[in-house]
């Protein structure tokens, strides 16, 4: 069984963050690692608080799992602030890890700022160069790139301007606009369109950070980008399909729908 680590904050309701990162490596068939970045106080109606890892225990944790164990793929996920994020990217090139995938969470579904303003210049010059795979929501992507995206064809431009700060691939993801979803996965050699289901539920938390864990554990475990992404997007869209009414606002994915 393949090893991949996830890099991310705590989310104290179990639905996004490195909870959902754990539950979709098991469910992805791979052993899951986790470097924990913030412990946020969240559930289904918001984040009401954040509390920073020190960089320090950022890196002994990092060295902890990479002097250890193989590492065959490295989700990243919410990294809050400046320090953590040099840290992070250095560590990572200390001990070449591959198959890195970086989703740049930086507001929640319930609209909560997690990545602080100086942090975002920190993010792109550090990982997104180091990138195999980075997967920006269409709100990110538009931050990322400095431009009001309203079209498919808006999603390839933004897609092609994010591809040049260093990611290998990058996948726009169209969930918040209308008709299908529609993801556009960018390489400097192509651009393909990826159809899906546009299921209608409340229940999304942890969405994107769901996707994105699948795709680490779908490189990891040998399939290209491409092939990763497709599986990745069908997982999900069971997941949401077989979501759960908890709480009182937005639901979190069926991680193990397959299963029961």
């Amino acid at each position: 069984m393949k090893k991949v680590l996830t890099i991310a904050g705590s989310d104290s309701s179990g639905g996004a963050g490195i909870q959902a990162d754990l539950k979709a490596f098991s469910a992805n068939k791979t052993f899951g690692m986790s470097v924990i970045t913030a412990i946020t106080a969240q559930n289904t109606m918001g984040v009401t608080d954040i509390f920073d890892i020190p960089e320090s225990t950022v890196e002994s944790q990092i060295r902890a799992i990479f002097e250890d164990i193989e590492v065959s793929a490295t989700k990243i996920g919410m990294v809050s602030n400046e320090r953590i994020i040099i840290k992070i990217a250095s560590e990572l090139k200390k001990y070449n890890a591959e198959n890195i995938v970086v989703d740049p969470v930086m507001v929640s579904t319930t609209g909560y700022d997690l990545l602080k303003p100086e942090a975002k210049k920190a993010l792109i010059e550090n990982l997104l160069p180091i990138a195999k795979v980075l997967t920006p929501n269409l709100r990110e992507t538009e931050v990322l790139c400095d431009m009001k995206i309203d079209t498919i064809e808006d999603m390839k431009e933004a897609g092609k301007k994010i591809l040049q700060m260093g990611p290998e691939y990058v996948l726009v993801k169209g969930g918040h606009l209308e008709g299908n979803c529609i993801d556009v996965l960018v390489s400097k050699d192509n651009i393909v369109e990826l159809v899906g289901e546009r299921i209608n539920s409340k229940n999304t938390h942890g969405t994107g950070c769901t996707l994105s864990s699948a795709i680490a554990s779908n490189l990891a475990n040998g399939y290209d980008v491409l092939e990763s992404v497709r599986l990745a997007k069908e997982y999900i869209t069971g997941a949401i399909k077989n979501s759960f009414d908890v709480g009182h606002g937005s639901g979190p994915v069926n991680h193990f729908y397959k299963f029961y």
